[in-house]
């Protein structure tokens, strides 16, 4: 089953894509993909009844309304480091030897389609494609990797938005350099793992402005996500709704001396195989007069790169 949520940011409904491809709104079924909704049991008994009942729910066009984030904000989200050897290699850092975790603020969590708000002084923004992973049980002290996928409600297509000036010049931990902001676009589906299978066997890419920039597999993961799971269950509590980035493939900005970093008006294009594309247009943030964030587009906008 193909999740998805699509409103204004905060009042996002749940639907489902239904037989013959159709979307469906399924707030009469569930208040939101969130908590209880997403346990990979109660998912397999809503696409057995959404296989039933689909034509007695509303359509939803998808043309006319804003695409949200597959599941609704609140709960840990969490991002693997240098989780992929090329990464680790053009960021000039050792393979870790255990999984580097940092946090992101769960508000930047935003739709696949969103602008991607670029933050005020912030010159070295950076894109990460990843593969995200939405819990959907509750995990604690798994005894082992074996078993870290049952606690899976889906996976997803994720944008590990990076500043690297406030990430890696400035000390202190990661989170600063991950939290601004729209930095989490994440969609547009949650894919229940039925329809993905293995997910070490998923290609990864990122376009900016039509180019490009990274290619990978999930093959290539230092820690897989069985692993990845089951190493957080040992030093946190994983909750259904929970968001992790699993780590980003090698061709980021921060590797490439020729490529600027994101400007504003460039178009990022983000993609998992199986799990749908997202695409975000860059916008600079500006302080308004009463010190709150307002964000423009230049207009420069049409400028590309070579």
């Amino acid at each position: 089953m193909r999740l998805l949520r699509i409103g204004p940011p905060g009042g996002e409904r749940p639907c489902a894509v239904g037989p013959g491809g159709v979307v469906r709104d399924l707030s009469s079924w569930v208040p939101d993909w969130t908590g209880a909704a997403l346990d990979p049991d109660a998912l397999q008994e809503t696409a057995a009844r959404l296989a039933r009942e689909a034509a007695g729910l509303p359509e939803v066009d998808l043309a006319a309304g804003r695409v949200g984030p597959p599941v609704r904000p609140g709960g840990h989200l969490l991002s693997i480091g240098l989780n992929y050897r090329a990464h680790a290699a053009e960021a000039g850092l050792a393979v870790p030897g255990e999984p580097i975790v940092a946090s992101k603020a769960p508000t930047t969590l935003v739709g696949p389609y969103d602008d991607l708000l670029l933050p005020p002084g912030g010159e070295k923004t950076d894109w990460e494609v990843e593969l995200a992973v939405v819990i959907g049980r509750r995990a604690q002290y798994l005894p082992d990797p074996a078993s870290a996928l049952r606690h899976v409600a889906g996976y997803a297509t994720g944008n590990d938005v990076s500043e690297r000036s406030w990430l890696l010049e400035r000390g202190g931990q990661w989170v600063k350099g991950k939290s601004f902001e729209s930095f989490s676009p994440l969609g547009p589906y949650l894919v229940t793992p039925d329809e993905v299978g293995d997910p070490g066997r998923l290609r990864l890419t990122c376009r900016v402005n039509g180019r490009m920039m990274q290619g990978g597999s999930t093959a290539d993961m230092v820690f897989d996500v069985s692993h990845l799971l089951w190493y957080l269950s040992q030093c946190m509590v994983l909750h259904p709704g929970d968001v992790v980035l699993t780590g980003t493939p090698g061709g980021v900005a921060l590797g490439r001396p020729d490529q600027p970093y994101l400007r504003a008006g460039d178009v990022v294009e983000a993609e998992v195989s199986g799990l749908g594309a997202q695409r975000q247009r860059c916008r600079a943030v500006v302080l308004g007069d009463a010190g709150t964030a307002a964000p423009v587009l230049p207009a420069a906008s049409a400028r590309t790169r070579s």
